[in-house]
């Protein structure tokens, strides 16, 4: 493994720096966004991306769940009313053609998505329209060069759903999967055979998907570093691209399925910071790459081949590619980043519907960035997904002295250096090995509104 990928895990640092902080899937964050940003300013800067002429990414929500799964803090809606998908999607396909309007013909979608809720949780013909409402607004190539992906549930796809995603110009995959272990699957409502997941992924290489991903989550009820080693294993023996292992944040005042997890069954945060380390190491002797935070890819993938050239990027679904990029959200609570801005849909399903169905954009609020929230996205993007930032790029680009403009920051970055988390020159930062886990204390030193209030909640960053 290369130095820039070698991730070093120490107990007593993650212990002393195990606090609360954002996840930087936008810079600001979406606490920030205020509902004085409306339609108007959103337009605006829809003009100014179509000023650069660069390709697009679109984000469509499907926000609805068979059932629930105690663990989740998404937006959805829980039905087993099928015939609940026609008139959202009805809506959908409205605001399809309301943005599209607003975006330069010329410009390619690079990036799409379908995320949720559970997109597969719609019917094959419902997906078909969805697709061809989109191919005739957008303009989506017909070939397999865009990256076009899907999160799917492993126990709402078969052989034949996962063919019509591919005919439909579907390309890429990710399947949540958590745990197979019995006992955690039941405390946590989501019972998953290790035959259902696996079908689903032979499925998807057998109808030539080129990139297949597998979410786990550590720190689930009744979870051990030598029970979750089953599950780990059995993941790497059927070798996805990428793999995601996400942090169990326990906050049921905020999301109230949580209250079905007992809080005693919970692993205790040795046996968490056992299991976080029993991961890096099998995924590492694996041979995959730490991209960051929670994500792990071969080195062969686009993620670890976009952080190697410099050009990996954060959005609301993660670490991405194709910075360059206008994101455009489509449905309820989706988010979008266009130009210097993001925008937030309507989170409640009538507020989205009443909306759309007056011909309006279904924005309620956002912001807009200003010179320093630009600074400061940059110098957080290049930490948290290249682990290094060099001072003269950042000057030349912002016409700043970076000393200068950020000497409380590089002082207190002399902390972290002290403690081993990385390495202050007169060139720039590197994050060391020791501190990679931590990246996320490392990128809060330079949010200037997360100084200003102390009191935001967010998760833990292990």
């Amino acid at each position: 493994m290369s130095e820039t990928n070698y991730v070093v895990f120490d107990p007593d640092l993650i212990k002393c720096y195990d606090k609360s902080g954002p996840r930087y899937t936008s810079y600001p964050t979406a606490v920030e966004f205020t509902e004085t940003f409306a339609e108007a300013q959103y337009k605006a800067q829809v003009e100014r991306g179509n000023a650069t002429g660069n390709p697009l990414s679109l984000y469509f929500h499907i926000p609805f769940c068979d059932t629930v799964c105690y663990y989740c803090g998404c937006n959805k809606v829980v039905t087993k009313d099928r015939s609940r998908a026609a008139p959202y999607l009805d809506r959908l396909h409205k605001e399809i053609a309301l943005q599209a309007a607003l975006f330069d013909d010329s410009r390619i979608v690079d990036q799409l998505h379908w995320g949720g809720g559970t997109p597969t949780f719609i019917s094959h013909e419902e997906m078909r329209e969805l697709m061809r409402v989109t191919r005739e607004h957008f303009r989506l190539y017909e070939d397999d060069t865009g990256e076009y992906s899907i999160e799917i549930d492993p126990r709402e796809v078969d052989a034949k759903t996962v063919a019509v995603l591919r005919e439909l110009g579907f390309n890429r995959m990710s399947l949540g999967v958590q745990d197979f272990e019995p006992a955690v699957q039941k405390a946590v409502n989501r019972i998953q055979s290790e035959q259902v997941t696996l079908g689903a992924i032979q499925a998807a290489r057998h109808e030539g998907f080129k990139s297949i991903s597998v979410d786990l989550i550590y720190g689930l009820p009744h979870q051990s570093s030598v029970s979750f080693l089953r599950t780990l294993d059995k993941i790497i023996e059927v070798d996805p691209d990428r793999l995601s292992v996400f942090n169990y944040a326990h906050l049921p005042e905020m999301f109230k399925p949580q209250r079905r997890i007992h809080a005693e069954d919970l692993p205790s945060p040795e046996e968490k910071l056992a299991i976080l380390k029993l991961t890096i190491d099998r995924l590492t002797e694996a041979g995959y790459v730490y991209i960051g935070m929670d994500h792990f890819a071969k080195p062969e993938d686009e993620l670890a081949v976009a952080q190697s050239e410099g050009t990996l990027y954060r959005n609301f679904q993660g670490y991405s590619t194709h910075a360059d990029c206008d994101l455009i959200g489509l449905g309820v609570t989706s988010i979008g980043q266009v130009a210097d801005c993001y925008a937030q849909n309507m989170k409640g399903m009538d507020d989205y519907y009443a909306a759309i169905d007056a011909g309006r954009l279904p924005i309620y609020r956002g912001i807009e960035l200003d010179t320093d929230d630009r600074l400061r996205r940059e110098v957080i993007t290049q930490l948290i997904c290249h682990f290094r930032l060099d001072y003269a790029t950042i000057e030349t680009q912002y016409g700043i002295r970076f000393g200068d403009y950020f000497l409380t920051e590089l002082q207190e970055l002399a902390a972290l250096q002290s403690d081993g988390l990385l390495r202050l020159s007169d060139k720039g930062i590197e994050v060391q090995a020791a501190g990679k886990l931590l990246i996320r204390n490392v990128c809060m030193v330079f949010d200037k509104y997360l100084r200003q209030k102390q009191a935001q909640r967010f998760s833990k960053v292990i």
